[in-house]
């Protein structure tokens, strides 16, 4: 429409142009960028008509525009939405090596990168580093993750150096030289993620955050926030300031387990508004559960062994409920040739921490502990959990088998219970007041019930957790009608032992088993866990899709560009081997993979 003829209005052009702008809007998509370009111009030409005719410009037709403009908007937000999550899978899969988000990943980095605050509750295992890991690459500047466990920040920094992540942590583990670096290195913007303890933050690292560009605070274990968890630290109560600290950006709250009034709690403590809650699901099918009920003719700990010995040179925890215990099948373990070391609270910090690390480095195969041992436990590649006794909780009992298979490869867990540790629970609980002494008791009476039921324990645990799932058939003693256990003791009379049981094909097995050797080499050339190589589960893949050619292992689940330029060549150089053994090209320990 002429400016000249803007003077005075005619309405029936006017309403033609808004009922033309109407119709495009009634068909426009979130991915038509002409179309969306066009009914930008004609409403900004229209807008621009309203403000110069306010006077007479209709009112119906008012209405009819503010409508219009707020379905442009909602399609704007859309195709907005549409185009991070393509960044994001770009990501997942250029950064972190693979092809498709886990259950409740996508829709918690959604929503961060929408600016929304969110709770995420997903079980151990589930990949909840993922959901602020992506949005740290995408959203710029740095991402703040509040961390409880010295351990677990360094487990998650070294994984992030080892896919090309700029990170960092700052604790009191460093000396001031080097924490004094690293803060300079931080203001300066030269870190995607800085990890720190609720501690520090509150002590010291609140005014140098201050100077920092932080775009996403990420609160990791954020049940320990709320005086309903299980895991209360006070310290979390005083990170509710930290939203309106900087400036009103998204805060993402992450936890295993949280009930209905722990969620609320996390919200109003983090000072959240209107928070989008994710709840993933607590099905872990590569989980195998096992149980057995103890007895007069059940000696446990022989039992115990039985199992670890079929499981040679794999990573393993046993939970014992007493330091007692724990000392004295580490011994016994010990005796009998496995690698075994024990962990519990009464031990100074510095012996705690060499036996976590020896851990991790894979020194020592198996770690008996209380359940001091594992919430700073990023390790991927634990193979089998084995509880000597039966956890107080349902709750406890579910985050302790988590630390098993979060590579997704399939892991085993044992559970030994009885009425006497019902009775032991409750005798360490006579020193709590009544009424949370009477809380404990039914939670633990509420354990033996659930792992004594006939029906399939993972539908039994996820159905405490509020979930329902069909029996899953293949994942536990209870769908199989087996008893491993009581298989495994038959075995040691005759065979005491066997060979790493992968649950391959036959001709994969001898390529992972090659592969494993490979990664454990080319990790002790580094000084690193052999899981920051390759974890399992992406090595179980190249044994069983078998690549020949830099593409094809590319497109192995877990092999992201940084690790292929960085030992491609030598796993395809093994795979060759492996596949060739006539080959003069040389065993894996004779070419020392140098590269």
């Amino acid at each position: 429409m002429p400016a000249s003829t803007a003077s005075a209005l005619d309405t029936e052009q006017l309403q033609t142009l808004v009922g033309e702008l109407e119709t495009l809007a009634l068909h426009l998509e979130a991915s038509d960028v002409q179309g969306h370009s066009a009914c930008l111009s004609r409403l900004a030409r229209l807008r621009s008509l309203w403000s110069t005719h306010k006077d007479t410009f209709p009112k119906d037709l008012i209405s009819r525009l503010q409508a219009v403009a707020t379905a442009i908007k909602q399609t704007n937000r859309i195709n907005s939405e549409s185009s991070a999550g393509v960044q994001a899978k770009a990501v997942l899969a250029e950064t972190f090596g693979y092809s498709e988000f886990r259950a409740g990943q996508e829709p918690l980095i959604a929503g961060v990168l929408s600016g929304s605050d969110c709770i995420g509750v997903m079980p151990t295992g589930a990949g909840k580093s993922l959901t602020y890991q992506i949005p740290a690459r995408l959203l710029g500047g740095t991402t703040l993750v509040i961390s409880p466990l010295i351990a677990l920040m360094k487990d998650q920094v070294d994984a992030l150096s080892s896919v090309g992540v700029p990170a960092t942590f700052l604790n009191s583990s460093l000396d001031a030289g080097e924490r004094a670096n690293r803060v300079r290195e931080l203001i300066a913007g030269s870190y995607e993620l800085v990890y720190a303890a609720p501690e520090g933050i509150e002590a010291w690292l609140g005014d140098v955050l201050t100077r920092a560009d932080i775009r996403l605070v990420a609160v990791d274990e954020a049940h320990c926030i709320s005086q309903w968890g299980h895991d209360f630290r006070p310290a979390y109560r005083n990170l509710a300031g930290l939203k309106s600290r900087f400036g009103g950006i998204p805060v993402l709250a992450l936890t295993a387990t949280a009930t209905r009034d722990v969620i609320h709690d996390i919200g109003e403590q983090l000072g959240m508004r209107a928070p989008l809650q994710v709840r993933g699901s607590f099905f872990r099918p590569n989980l195998n559960l096992h149980g057995k009920a103890k007895g007069p003719d059940l000696k446990v700990r022989d039992a115990i062994l039985a199992l670890v010995r079929e499981r040679p040179d794999e990573s393993g925890i046993v939970y014992c409920q007493t330091r007692k215990s724990v000392e004295s099948l580490t011994t016994f373990l010990e005796r009998k040739g496995i690698r075994a070391l024990p962990y519990h609270a009464g031990m100074d910090i510095e012996t705690r921490n060499r036996v976590q690390d020896s851990f991790r480095r894979d020194e020592v195969d198996v770690v008996v502990a209380t359940v001091a041992f594992g919430m700073g436990i990023d390790k991927p590649n634990i193979r089998f959990v084995i509880h000597r006794d039966m956890p107080r909780s349902v709750e406890s009992y579910y985050q302790e088998i988590g630390r098993a298979g979060r590579d997704g490869a399939p892991s085993d867990c044992f559970i030994f219970y009885g009425w006497s540790d019902v009775k032991g629970a409750e005798y360490m609980m006579q020193e709590l007041d009544a009424e949370t002494a009477d809380r404990q008791k039914r939670k633990v009476r509420h354990m033996l019930r659930l792992v004594e039921r006939d029906e399939c324990r993972h539908r039994a645990i996820v159905g405490h957790f509020g979930e329902t799932i069909e029996n899953c058939g293949n994942s536990c003693d209870r769908c199989l009608g087996i008893d491993r256990i009581e298989e495994a003791r038959n075995r040691r009379r005759t065979s005491p032992r066997r060979g790493v049981n992968t649950g391959l094909a036959p001709d994969a097995e001898p390529r992972f088993l090659g592969l494993r050797a490979l990664r454990k080499t080319l990790a002790a050339e580094r000084g690193i866990p052999a899981y920051l190589v390759f974890n399992d589960a992406t090595l179980q893949a190249m044994a069983t899709e078998n690549p020949d050619t830099v593409t094809a292992l590319a497109a192995i689940t877990g092999v992201g560009p940084k690790k292929l330029a960085e030992y491609g060549e030598a796993f395809l150089q093994e795979l060759q081997q492996l596949n060739n053994p006539e080959s003069p090209s040389g065993s894996s320990e004779e070419r020392g993979h140098d590269s």
